[in-house]
């Protein structure tokens, strides 16, 4: 069996990323070496900085080069506001969306007993230990709208409601702009239950 070149072993590499295939990972592949070989030698050495110097905060989990993130060490937040998401993108696509001013838990990931995912797998019981601390009284869950998240939903609605914090849901429905016709079925179902008053 013969050893793979320096390119097989970089497109290889490339495929890693999720939604790169082996054609993508070439043309990408190709590109740095043909093109930008300045930025492919800056996208190493940032990539090997960020990999060696990237953690997680050790209060909300989330991807910190300190050991509180920016979001944890501000005073200014909301400390009884506890929002909680799959990913660490999910607590970048909150702080860019809308003015939230409370903290977060990231689960780095959801409740999968069929993948032998349990609660511990998830943070559940750090996140249990942060309940019991008392400065809490709301718990907003954002998992995603999958039958995991909202079975990781409600476990964690249930854990609230044990500790006498109130548990809501993010609303999932139409998107702004949206057309009705356009729609899925699930969608338009969650957006009818969850309705409010104008």
């Amino acid at each position: 069996m013969s050893q793979q070149s320096l390119i097989e072993q970089l497109v290889e590499a490339f495929c890693c990323l999720p939604g790169v295939g082996p054609k993508s990972a070439q043309r990408m592949s190709y590109y740095l070496l043909e093109r930008d070989r300045k930025g492919a030698r800056h996208l190493a050495e940032v990539l090997v900085n960020a990999v060696d110097n990237v953690g997680h905060c050790s209060r909300c989990r989330t991807l910190s080069e300190s050991e509180l993130c920016h979001v944890c060490a501000d005073q200014k937040r909301d400390a009884s506001l506890l929002c909680i998401v799959e990913t660490p993108a999910d607590v970048h696509a909150v702080e860019q969306s809308i003015s939230f001013r409370g903290r977060y838990f990231v689960l780095m990931g959801h409740l999968s007993p069929l993948d032998g995912i349990g609660p511990d797998d998830i943070g559940l019981d750090l996140l249990s230990q942060q309940l019991k601390e008392g400065d809490i009284k709301e718990v907003i869950v954002a998992t995603n709208p999958t039958v995991e998240g909202e079975a990781t939903a409600h476990y964690i609605g249930e854990m609230a409601r044990q500790q006498d914090i109130k548990a809501s849901r993010i609303a999932y429905g139409v998107p702004f702009g949206g057309e009705l016709e356009y729609i899925d079925a699930g969608t338009l179902s969650h957006a009818m239950s969850g309705r409010r008053e104008f």
